[in-house]
């Protein structure tokens, strides 16, 4: 697979076009052969709605990002088996090293969740020690991806920094489709073949927590989340 070779060093320009940053996004998932099926599937249809935003980690972007997420999860056809991600990407944040990236994505979410008024999605739990946690914003729960050039996981080396957004009611609906466990495999399968071994960092929602899961790094058995929910 031709993604191998993806973490090269790259420019950041401000202000560029959000059409040919969806197409570098596009190119990277399905001209490279990318290991995640529901990725490949999203691209090819056209289901993937990506903004741009500037200072990755900032209050003024959580204030700007909140807003797209609440219209998304509005405008979101919950009876479809169509499945959307949300893309929020930061063409001029320059390249961090995996813990940089780390810490300023949690601090990205902490604003994200401190601004929010909307109430933490029941089906989910909110603390982050949980096996059933999983992030929420505008009343409904995400399964976030981090993103960035220099992440160890080829599979996430994408141009530019990002956070994928994908809903947990997609998952759900995989698992009363009754597909979950043969595209979870086949992720896995294909990501084994990419990288050598699948993500040691992944588990199935319900078995531990999802949020070692977020910033695509390998955290040790001490890791713990720094992020705090609202009383």
């Amino acid at each position: 697979m031709e993604v191998k070779n993806r973490n090269k060093k790259k420019k950041y320009t401000l202000n560029r076009d959000d059409g040919n940053i969806k197409k570098e996004f596009e190119n990277f998932v399905l001209k490279h052969d990318h290991p995640c099926i529901m990725a490949q599937t999203v691209f090819s249809m056209d289901k993937v709605v990506l903004k741009t935003y500037e200072d990755f980690g900032s209050i003024e972007t959580a204030k700007k990002l909140i807003v797209d997420l609440e219209t998304y999860v509005s405008n979101y056809d919950f009876g479809s088996n169509d499945f959307q991600t949300f893309l929020a990407v930061f063409p001029d944040s320059p390249e961090y090293s995996e813990i940089q990236f780390e810490k300023i994505l949690w601090k990205q979410l902490q604003n994200l969740h401190n601004i929010d008024k909307k109430e933490w999605d029941p089906e989910v739990s909110k603390d982050t020690e949980n096996k059933n946690f999983s992030f929420s914003l505008g009343g409904k729960a995400f399964y976030i991806v981090g993103l960035h050039p220099n992440a160890s996981r080829i599979a996430r080396q994408t141009p530019y920094t990002a956070i994928a957004f994908n809903l947990h009611w997609q998952f759900e609906k995989l698992r009363e489709m009754g597909t979950y466990e043969n595209v979870r495999n086949k992720i896995r399968e294909r990501d084994r073949e990419l990288q050598g071994e699948i993500n040691p960092m992944l588990e199935d929602f319900g078995n531990s927590s999802e949020t070692k899961q977020y910033s695509g790094r390998k955290v040790d058995k001490e890791w713990k989340c720094p992020f705090h929910s609202k009383k």
